[in-house]
């Protein structure tokens, strides 16, 4: 099943507890097992693949890192990119070359017309 926006609550999480035990089952884990690696009850394994909503955030996660899971997250939900306008000012305030050290002016000698006398 392909989760989108229209699904349920409680279809999305009964999906995603298939999806996790799928993993688990294919990795070789028993419930048991898997929830020792991650810090977990049992019961928070048995939850979280039924799709049931009292498991915790913190469990899921613990789950997802043995499982090795974690990289997916990046694109559940992805970083803010700025806009290409705001890429652009930010480009343009971007420091070109270093100024260098600062010294004093220097005093510009009096220019006459041919031999000074």
């Amino acid at each position: 099943m392909k989760i989108s926006a229209q699904l349920t609550d409680e279809l999305i999480l009964r999906e995603l507890g298939a999806r996790l035990a799928g993993v688990r089952l294919g990795r070789n884990l028993t419930q048991a097992a898997l929830a020792n690696a991650a810090g977990v009850s049992k019961r928070t394994v048995e939850r979280l693949e039924a799709g049931e909503v009292a498991t915790q955030l913190s469990g899921f996660l613990r789950v997802c890192r043995v499982l090795g899971l974690m990289e997916h997250f990046e694109s559940l939900i992805p970083e803010p990119v700025a806009s290409p306008m705001e890429q652009l000012k930010r480009q343009s305030a971007r420091r070109q070359r270093a100024s260098g050290q600062r010294t004093a002016p220097i005093e510009p000698k009096k220019w006459t017309w041919g031999k000074p006398s």
